[in-house]
């Protein structure tokens, strides 16, 4: 049996894995896009089981507890078109403040992260745009042996702009129910990218969140749906 363990580096909320770069680690094991739903926090610095069943779905299983599990789908729905990356650059300026971060320390969106153990994706409001948007220039420690950024950092990058997207002013706690990826292509070290996020639709206290990683230039490299449940405080 395959065995995950996510690093305490790898955090969203302090004490459990980010939710995009789970998804990502346990969609490794699916050919193809997938669909991933969270069920438990995902445990950090504990090994996790694998478990491939017989009609391709894979479990993330703690001890006999399921964490998450993925299978095979398809993602049909439009993108919009991207903001140039002086519009993401400006955007990111408009992020939220420490004091209003949720999850301060994510390692993705955190701004009590240092900045070279961060992917420092600040996703804020595109002026005349409905969507959020940060640049994101991932470095050398993300790759794989081809070069390329390995997958579940990509699906991590895709994870946070989503709930920036449909989270309400001033934040309000929401959490990951379901998320599904499609990586088309993916980026080398160094690569300038534009991620955004906008909102696909609400119900109740669902949130649907689209996402998208592009080049610089504007070429679509990957796109993301979550599913976001507004928690009652």
């Amino acid at each position: 049996m395959n065995k995950i363990i996510i690093q305490r580096k790898f955090c969203g909320p302090p004490d459990s894995g980010h939710g995009g770069y789970t998804c990502g680690l346990l969609a490794n094991f699916i050919d193809g896009t997938a669909e991933v739903k969270l069920r438990q926090p995902p445990p950090l610095e504990k090994e996790l089981d694998v478990e491939v069943l017989h009609d391709s779905a894979v479990i993330l299983k703690d001890g006999q507890l399921i964490v998450a599990e993925a299978r095979p789908t398809s993602l049909d729905f439009d993108v919009p078109e991207p903001p140039t990356y002086q519009e993401a650059a400006d955007a990111a300026k408009k992020y939220l403040r420490t004091d209003d971060h949720l999850f301060p320390t994510c390692f993705v969106c955190g701004p009590k992260r240092d900045k070279n153990d961060c992917f420092c994706i600040f996703a804020g409001p595109v002026a005349g745009k409905p969507m959020v948007a940060s640049p994101w220039t991932p470095d050398e420690s993300l790759v794989d042996e081809t070069g390329r950024v390995r997958p579940e950092f990509i699906w991590a990058a895709l994870d946070c702009p989503g709930a920036y997207a449909v989270m309400d002013t001033p934040p309000s706690l929401i959490m990951m129910g379901t998320f599904s990826a499609d990586i088309k292509e993916r980026p080398y070290p160094g690569d300038i990218c534009i991620t955004i996020g906008w909102e696909i639709a609400k119900e109740g206290r669902k949130r649907y969140a689209g996402t998208a990683l592009f080049s610089k230039t504007g070429k679509l490299l990957g796109k993301a749906k979550a599913v976001w449940i507004e928690i009652n405080s």
